[in-house]
């Protein structure tokens, strides 16, 4: 879809919210907090949905998604690249603020999100939640950084992204090592079959569902596709018009979809939060085996609206009606704060985070407005790169600004009609990045590995 601008994402760009019933209230007798599922895949664009307007990738479950609760069609990543965007959305915070901020962790890097940082996982294990990580983690991969440290009691995936290895980068480009298969810390297979991690990973979160049905849980599917190389299962592979990448989309809304039915099957869809969303934009170098950010620039890596602006659709039937459109800013920040609040957590004051609770904004309450006053742009080296406050983006280098409610494509350039504008977002953001640096929080380093080092080499090659 690569440059088609169609009707439907055109609405879903433009759209306003509907009149809509008050949403019912959670059920006062009941005597557990509601499930929370995040779905959380990997360079999917803005306009890879067909609920957000793509004309012939198929995506009936999260279509379905949207058309039983919300979709947010101004909703922001942290971060351009894989594994800040995942600290941010696991701890609400800026990766910068939990020292995240500099690029992916490649197979040679010995670092990864601190153990203490509380993380969505920590907050509802705390509340009695089971939680469960079933795709890519990206946040660390030695002893003490994979998701069992992290909150999980399981984790069942990859440790980072799906090319960081010798089968897929062979000779010179510093992947010496095979890509590891884990069940919570141990290795248990190498070089998986990547046509089938969406679907193993899809039955590993159904069985954790059968098995947990009875008590409230935390769901976790961060699915390593579409990142390059793409794979599709048997089942999917040529059914999409838009070739392997769609096949790909519809193969990640088959796994929605047999969530969703495993949650009706327990009876626990209605009190069930299921979040759909990416961790950044459209692998666009990759051309028709990368997607399509739709109306927006760019892409994945970059600070243009296509890089960080991804789709995003909730649904909670018992709290967040049917068919929902919002516009208002928000980012993936705010889940921590808001799945905290549903579950009846109190986050501590010790750790400051940067996340605002959206429940309100995703139940459409009359009067509620963005609680985002301003969102800053970082690039996929951790670096300040612009902000955005109200329908206004300033970014620093080359000093554009644009209206990003009517200018999508940022392609004209307002900088020179409002000089006094310009400065005073160049001040803000500055205040807001220098306050964030000066409050952040280090990173764990582990000398101790889980595999052999002598077989992983510092990469010369970005992922």
């Amino acid at each position: 879809m690569n440059g088609t601008i169609t009707a439907g994402l055109l609405g879903s760009l433009l759209a306003t919210v509907p009149a809509s019933p008050v949403p019912k209230s959670a059920s006062g007798d009941r005597d557990r907090p509601p499930n929370v599922v995040v779905f959380f895949t990997d360079d999917q664009g803005f306009g890879d949905l067909s609920c957000f307007g793509h004309p012939t990738i198929h995506t009936p479950n999260v279509d379905r998604m949207a058309a039983e609760g919300v979709k947010l069609t101004q909703f922001y990543v942290a971060s351009p690249v894989c594994s800040p965007s995942r600290a941010a959305l696991l701890t609400g915070c800026y990766p910068k603020r939990v020292g995240m901020h500099e690029h992916v962790i490649f197979p040679a890097y010995d670092h990864g999100l601190h153990p203490d940082e509380t993380t969505i996982a920590d907050a509802l294990s705390e509340a009695g939640y089971a939680t469960g990580c079933f795709g890519k983690w990206h946040l660390g991969h030695r002893p003490g950084l994979l998701p069992t440290s992290q909150g999980f009691d399981t984790f069942f995936g990859i440790p980072y992204s799906n090319d960081m290895s010798q089968f897929h980068r062979p000779g010179g480009n510093g992947y010496r090592h095979s890509l590891p298969l884990l069940r919570d810390e141990a290795v248990i297979e190498w070089e998986p079959d990547q046509r089938l991690l969406t679907r193993r990973c899809t039955e590993e979160a159904v069985a954790f569902i059968d098995a947990h049905a009875d008590q409230p849980f935390f769901v976790y599917v961060p699915h390593a596709m579409p990142h390059i190389p793409i794979y599709a299962s048997e089942a999917f592979a040529g059914r999409s018009p838009r070739g392997t990448y769609g096949d790909v989309i519809e193969e990640i809304d088959w796994s929605v979809g047999e969530v969703l039915d495993a949650l009706e099957r327990h009876g626990v869809d209605d009190e069930t939060l299921v979040i759909f969303t990416t961790d950044n934009g459209p692998w666009l170098p990759f051309k028709e085996r990368g997607g399509s950010a739709g109306l927006l620039a760019g892409g994945k890596g970059g600070n243009l609206e296509g890089g960080q602006r991804v789709p995003f659709v909730a649904r909670y039937p018992d709290r967040i009606p049917a068919g929902l459109v919002q516009r208002a800013v928000a980012t993936t920040m705010d889940l921590l704060p808001t799945i905290a609040g549903l579950a009846g957590v109190t986050l501590g004051d010790d750790r400051p985070i940067d996340g605002h609770d959206i429940m309100p904004l995703l139940e459409g309450l009359e009067g509620v407005e963005s609680p985002t006053a301003s969102f800053l742009y970082y690039t996929a080296r951790g670096e300040l790169a612009g902000i955005r406050r109200g329908r206004w983006k300033l970014l620093l280098e080359p000093g554009t600004l644009h209206d990003v409610e009517s200018d999508v494509g940022e392609q004209w350039n307002r900088a020179d009609r409002h000089p006094e504008l310009v400065a005073e977002l160049r001040r803000l953001a500055v205040e807001r990045d220098a306050t964030i640096t000066a409050g952040a929080r280090p990173v764990l380093e582990v000398e101790e590995t889980i595999w052999d080092p002598a077989t992983v080499v510092r990469p010369t090659a970005s992922p």
